[in-house]
């Protein structure tokens, strides 16, 4: 079994490693490069060299191709200080063999109107690729921080605690982050910054902002709250001290909190991040799903053919035919006349009514397939061999039921458990679009519209990953279910 989970994950790890390539050469090769600034208002401002520099620097950034300014292609070239200055000369004969140099590598020459030359090198598929997965993994160390302005920064690891809530965390003095391992009660309560995912930054919307952090940072406005500081000062403020990374330069506000550099934090919000306000919806609305539509299965599959059985069908089928933005709708009409809003911002996340209608709606889009599935599983194993042998042996018809015919029907729908539970995550477009729900639902329609590409680079990284494990979960659920079913059988055995 060990080996077979362990060949697994390897299966699941190459699978996304190609789902992602896949959508990385297609993004960076297939759709026309200029298109992504049609929503940058920064490059609109932008005129001559600055605009020309800008364009540059931005296909630079978002992996397109690598740029050098005059200054880098100097400095690529030359180590000696007299033929670096000579070469930052224009028309110099040190600047045109530096030139040479970079159009052997493969790059092109253009030159600003002021005259000042730069190269470029646009990526091929393979380089695309190397420049993306080379950058994936970033691994924080002691020796992280090179900062010529503060050489002697102690490198060390050791143990403090959590200044939110006292609790044992792991520090380090030299690393990126102050805090790499700490718990505390939001999911899934124990957190790293040892291992981070770099899928670079958004752009153009949330421009500069890494994509991770678009998606997990809260919304709404700052929540200052109540806390200490390693100074000693004890004042409200929003900064998240378990966020803290290195900060070269400080303030004075900065030195009067921090007793060292780590003092560049994120901040706490009001309202939850994207992804916790879908997965807390998702989640709500899979337990009302599961809460009645399991209990309304079984019990159409024990009155087969009978009213409740026929008005279980009949309603199966009325959603199953009705377009789900006509549910949606509808139903959202009858919440408006019992006094729930329409729309999700009117009260806001601290109201539990902006809750209810788009957890119900999402809850009973999803109780059709489940009555059905569950329901037909039911009868056919109440028509088994097994099940007739029983009632030889004089077993009580609840007992068959309850003992035999469910869990063998239910196998099928503990299979899909992990998945519906762990894609949530993913959130639920039409509804939360018709509420305007501030979750996961849109971002990835967006992103594709705005051409965001690190945003569909990180989502379909984050949906895959997470599709495969759970595939993954609920094949072991299945097994822990009932043992009688081996992953590792072969056929004919």
């Amino acid at each position: 079994m060990r080996k077979y989970i362990l060949t697994r994950i390897l299966k699941s790890i190459l699978s996304i490693f190609a789902v992602v390539s896949i959508i990385i050469v297609m993004l960076f090769t297939m759709i026309d490069r200029t298109k992504i600034f049609e929503n940058d208002p920064v490059l609109k401002k932008q005129k001559g060299d600055a605009r020309t520099t800008y364009i540059y620097k931005k296909y630079d950034e978002l992996g397109y191709m690598d740029y050098q300014r005059k200054v880098d292609l100097c400095k690529g070239v030359y180590d000696d200080a007299s033929d670096y200055n000579a070469c930052l000369v224009n028309g110099s004969e040190k600047q045109g063999e530096a030139l040479g140099v970079w159009e052997r590598k493969g790059y092109t020459v253009e030159y600003l109107k002021s005259g000042d030359p730069l190269v470029y090198h646009d990526y091929s598929a393979l380089e695309l690729l190397g420049h993306f997965y080379s950058q994936l993994i970033v691994v924080d160390s002691k020796n992280a921080v090179q900062d010529e302005a503060n050489p002697d920064l102690e490198r060390r690891y050791y143990i403090g605690k959590n200044p939110a809530n006292g609790t044992p965390a792991i520090l380090c003095s030299g690393c990126q982050y102050k805090y790499q391992l700490y718990f505390n009660g939001s999911f899934p309560f124990i957190h790293q910054n040892k291992i981070t995912f770099n899928f670079g930054n958004s752009y153009p919307s949330n421009q500069g902002i890494p994509t991770v952090q678009v998606i997990n940072e809260g919304q709404g406005a700052i929540k200052p709250y109540e806390q200490t500081f390693d100074t000693g000062l004890t004042e409200s403020s929003a900064l998240i001290q378990t966020s803290c990374q290195y900060k070269p330069t400080l303030d004075k506000l900065d030195s009067k909190r921090f007793s060292d550099h780590y003092a560049s934090c994120l901040s706490a919000h009001e309202s939850p991040s994207m992804v916790g306000t879908s997965y807390l919806m998702g989640i709500i609305s899979l337990i009302i799903a599961y809460a009645f539509g399991i209990p309304a299965a079984i019990d159409m599959a024990q009155h087969k053919d009978k009213f409740r059985d026929k008005l279980g069908i009949a309603y199966i089928n009325l959603l199953v035919a009705l377009p789900s933005m006509a549910f949606i709708f509808f139903m959202r009409s009858i919440g408006t006349k019992l006094g729930l809003p329409d729309k999700f911002p009117q009260l806001g996340f601290g109201d539990i009514r902006s809750w209810i209608m788009p957890t119900v709606i999402l809850a009973l889009l999803s109780t059709p397939s489940l009555m059905m599935w569950l329901r037909r599983y039911m009868i056919d194993q109440s028509n088994a061999d097994y099940v007739k042998f029983a009632r030889a042996k004089g077993l009580s018809e609840k007992e068959i039921f309850r003992h035999h015919i469910l869990r063998n029907a239910i196998i099928p729908i503990v299979n899909g458990i992990p998945s519906s539970i762990i894609l949530c995550i993913s959130g639920a477009l039409i509804t939360e679009s018709a509420f305007a729900v501030p979750g996961m639902g849109k971002m990835l329609p967006n992103a594709i519209n705005q051409l965001n590409n690190n945003m569909v680079i990180t989502l379909t990284f984050i949906f895959t990953a997470l599709s495969i494990l759970a595939v993954l979960i609920g094949d072991l659920l299945m097994v822990a279910v009932d043992p009688r079913i081996s992953l590792t059988a072969k056929g004919g055995e």
